[in-house]
C-alpha cells in the first residue's frame, strides 16, 4: 500500500506544485521536469509493485469510511490492488512518462507560462487515471472518471485560441457526458440493488443471487453507456477523429493507454456482473465488432494522419469491447496492453513527422525515409505490430481475441473482425508507402527528431516487438483477480488455422497497400472515382456526425427555442401583467391618502363603527 500511495501521490504532488506555485509553473521546462519526476516516482512505484505483486494470493484491499450513512452502511473508499489493476498501473504510468519526455522536445516551441500549463494538465489528467485504476468501488471510479474527462477536456482543447480545438475539446466533453449520465444511473441502480458500491460486494451479491433481475441489468448497461463514451464505442465515437486537434503527445497519451482505455478498463473490472446479464454482454459484443469495422472502414479515405490513427484507435477499442462481450476479459486488457504500446508509438512516430514537415496531410509529404530514417523504423515497428504481424506484440493479443470470437461461438464477429485486421494493415501500409516511401519527390528541409524525442519511440518499439510473450502471464494474474463463475467454463480448442487467420489477412492488408501505393500495380484515384458514392459516405463517417448535428439543433436549440418563448411571453408576461395591475390598483389607492386629519378621523370613526357592528352580529 505504500508502493501505491507513491504511484498516486507522485503526479499529484506535481500537479499541487505547479497550480499552486506560480513562479515555478512560468518556467516553461523546468516544471515539465517537475511533471517528469512525479509521473517517474510513480512508474517506478508501479513497477516494484508488478514486480513483487503475487496475484495468486488474492487482492489486498486498503479502505476507510469516508461517508456515514444512518439506517444505510457507510460508503467507503480504498485502494484495490489486484491482476488487473497492478498491471495497468505500471501500463499508465509508463506510457504517460515516455510521453511527457517526447513532449519536452515536441512543445519546445510553446512560451514558457503555456508549457507550464501543459505539463500541469497532464500532471492531474495522469492523477485521475491511476486513481481510477486503484479505485476498489463504483463511486469512487465515477468520480475519478469524471476528473479523467476533465483532463481530457483541457489537454484537448490547450491550444483553446484555435477554433478547432475549442470545439474538439467541448464536443469530447458533452458526447463524454452523454454516457457518463447512464454511467451515473447505473451506479444508482447497483447500489440500490446490491447494497453497495464496493466491487467485491456486488460480486459476491450477484453470485449469491440477491442482486439479479432489472436492476441488474439497468446498471450494467448504464456502466456500459459511460464505456461506450470514453472508449468511443458507436454511436459515441464521434469525439475521438475530433480530438486530434490537440497537441500529439496528448493524442498519443489519450488514445494509447489512459483515457480511450478506461472504458474496456471498466468493463473488464465489472465482468463478473456481464456474466450474468448475458442480453447486455450481447450488446457489448455487438457494438465492439460493429465498432470495430465502421471506424477501419473511414480510416481507409482519412488523409490526416492523426485522424488515420484515430479511426485506428476507435477500431482497436472495438475489438476490446468485442472481446469483453464475449466474456474475454483477459484477451481485451492482453491487447489493451500491447496496443498502448505500439499505439503510443505510432503516435508520436506521426507527431515526429509532422513537427518536421509541418503537416498532417499524408499527400503534401513523400519519401521521408531517407531523411528520418529513425522516425520510419519506429513507424513501420508500430504499423506491423497494429496489422498484426507475427512476431510482433499485436499479433499475439489480436489472436487471442480471434479465438476468444471462434471457440466463444462466435462465428460472425470472427469474420467481421478478421475482415477489420485486413482493412487495418491496408490502411497503416497505405500510410506508410505514401508518407516514408511514396513515388512522391522528397524533401530536403526535413530532418530527424531530437534524442528527447527519438529516446521515448525506441523503449516504445522495444516494447512493441517483446510485449506479446507477456500475454501468459497476464492471463494467468488476470484470471486470479476475475472470476466469471459458471459463465467462464472453458470453450472448445480452436482450429489450427485460427491462431494464423489474422496474420493472413494483415499479409492481405499490406500487400493490397504495397501494389496500389508503393509498385503502381493499380491506380488509387481511379478507384476512389470509381467508388464516389461509398468514398462520400466514409468521408462524411456515415453521416454519424451529421445526425448529432441534426439532433442538437432540432431537439437542443429547438427546445432551448421553445422555452426561451415560453420564458418571455408566458413566465415574463405573467409577472409583467401583475407588476402593471399592482401599479393600477396603487394609483387609484393612494388617492385615499389626502394627508388631511379631517379625513382621517373620519376613517377611523368609520372603521370603529365596522368593528362594533361586527361584534355585535358575532
Amino acid at each position: 500500500m505504500g508502493l501505491a500511495a507513491i504511484v498516486l501521490g507522485g503526479p499529484l504532488a506535481a500537479f499541487v506544485a505547479l497550480g499552486l506555485v506560480a513562479p515555478l509553473r512560468r518556467t516553461g521546462r523546468a516544471a515539465g521536469l517537475v511533471s517528469i519526476a512525479g509521473i517517474a516516482a510513480s512508474f517506478v512505484a508501479a513497477l516494484a509493485l508488478l514486480l513483487r505483486f503475487d496475484s495468486a494470493a488474492g487482492p489486498r484491499t486498503w479502505e476507510f469510511v469516508w461517508a456515514p450513512l444512518v439506517g444505510l452502511p457507510p460508503i467507503r473508499f480504498g485502494v484495490l490492488l489486484d491482476g488487473l489493476s497492478v498491471p495497468m498501473l505500471a501500463v499508465v504510468s509508463l506510457v504517460a512518462l515516455l510521453v511527457q519526455i517526447y513532449s519536452l522536445g515536441y512543445m519546445s516551441g510553446e512560451a514558457p507560462a503555456s508549457l507550464g500549463r501543459y505539463f500541469a494538465y497532464h500532471s492531474l489528467f495522469a492523477t485521475a487515471m491511476l486513481g481510477l485504476v486503484l479505485s476498489h468501488n463504483t463511486l469512487q471510479t465515477y468520480m475519478f472518471w469524471e476528473l479523467v474527462g476533465l483532463g481530457s477536456y483541457l489537454l484537448i482543447g490547450f491550444w483553446y485560441q484555435r477554433p478547432e480545438a475549442a470545439r474538439a475539446a467541448m464536443k469530447a466533453f458533452w458526447t463524454t457526458r452523454l454516457g457518463d449520465v447512464g454511467f451515473a444511473l447505473g451506479v444508482i441502480c447497483l447500489w440500490s440493488a446490491g447494497g453497495s458500491f464496493v466491487f467485491a460486494d456486488l460480486f459476491e451479491s450477484a453470485e449469491s443471487g440477491a442482486l439479479r433481475g432489472t436492476w441488474l441489468v439497468l446498471g450494467v448497461a448504464g456502466v456500459f453507456c459511460g464505456a461506450m463514451g470514453k472508449s468511443a464505442q458507436f454511436p459515441l465515437h464521434v469525439w475521438l477523429p475530433d480530438a486530434m486537434e490537440g497537441p500529439t503527445p496528448v493524442s498519443a497519451l489519450i488514445h494509447a493507454a489512459t483515457m480511450v482505455a478506461a472504458g474496456v478498463y471498466l468493463m473488464a473490472r465489472i465482468s463478473p456482473l456481464l456474466a450474468h446479464t448475458p442480453e447486455v454482454a450481447a450488446w457489448v459484443l455487438g457494438l465492439g465488432v460493429l465498432t470495430a469495422l465502421l471506424a477501419a472502414t473511414m480510416a481507409l479515405v482519412a488523409r490526416d494522419i492523426k485522424r488515420i490513427l484515430a479511426f485506428s484507435t476507435i477500431s482497436q477499442l472495438g475489438y476490446m469491447m468485442a472481446a469483453v462481450g464475449a466474456l474475454g476479459a483477459a484477451p481485451a486488457m492482453f491487447h489493451l496492453t500491447t496496443h498502448a504500446f505500439f499505439k503510443a508509438l505510432l503516435f508520436l512516430a506521426a507527431g515526429s513527422v509532422i513537427h518536421a514537415v509541418h503537416t498532417n496531410d499524408i499527400f503534401e509529404t513523400g519519401r521521408l525515409w531517407r531523411r528520418m530514417p529513425l522516425t520510419g523504423t519506429y513507424f513501420l515497428i508500430g504499423g506491423l505490430a497494429l496489422a498484426g504481424v507475427p512476431p510482433l506484440a499485436g499479433f499475439f493479443s489480436k489472436d487471442e481475441i480471434l479465438v476468444t470470437m471462434w471457440t466463444g461461438g462466435h462465428p460472425l464477429a470472427f469474420t467481421v473482425l478478421l475482415v477489420t485486421a485486413g482493412l487495418t494493415a491496408f490502411y497503416m501500409f497505405r500510410t506508410f508507402f505514401v508518407v516514408f516511401c511514396g513515388r512522391a519527390p522528397g524533401r530536403d528541409d526535413v530532418h530527424e527528431a531530437p534524442l528527447v524525442m527519438t529516446a521515448p519511440m525506441g523503449v516504445l518499439a522495444l516494447l512493441a516487438l517483446v510485449a506479446g510473450w507477456l500475454g501468459p502471464r497476464l492471463a494467468a494474474s488476470l484470471g486470479h483477480s476475475i472470476s466469471l463463475g459458471a459463465h467462464g467454463a472453458a470453450h472448445a480448442e480452436a482450429p489450427a488455422f485460427v491462431p494464423w487467420a489474422g496474420a493472413l489477412a494483415a499479409a492481405a492488408g499490406i500487400g493490397i497497400a504495397a501494389l496500389g501505393y508503393q509498385l503502381g500495380a493499380f491506380r488509387p484515384e481511379a478507384v476512389r472515382r470509381a467508388a464516389g458514392p461509398l468514398v462520400t459516405l466514409l468521408e462524411r463517417r456515415y453521416f454519424v456526425d451529421d445526425a448529432f448535428v441534426l439532433a442538437y439543433r432540432l431537439l437542443y436549440l429547438g427546445l432551448g427555442a421553445v422555452v426561451g418563448w415560453i420564458d418571455r411571453y408566458v413566465i415574463d408576461g405573467l409577472v409583467n401583467f401583475v407588476t402593471w395591475l399592482t401599479w393600477v390598483v396603487a394609483r387609484r389607492l393612494r388617492r385615499l391618502e389626502t394627508g388631511r386629519a379631517q379625513d382621517a378621523l373620519y376613517a377611523v370613526a368609520i372603521g370603529l363603527l365596522l368593528l362594533v357592528l361586527l361584534a355585535i352580529n358575532r
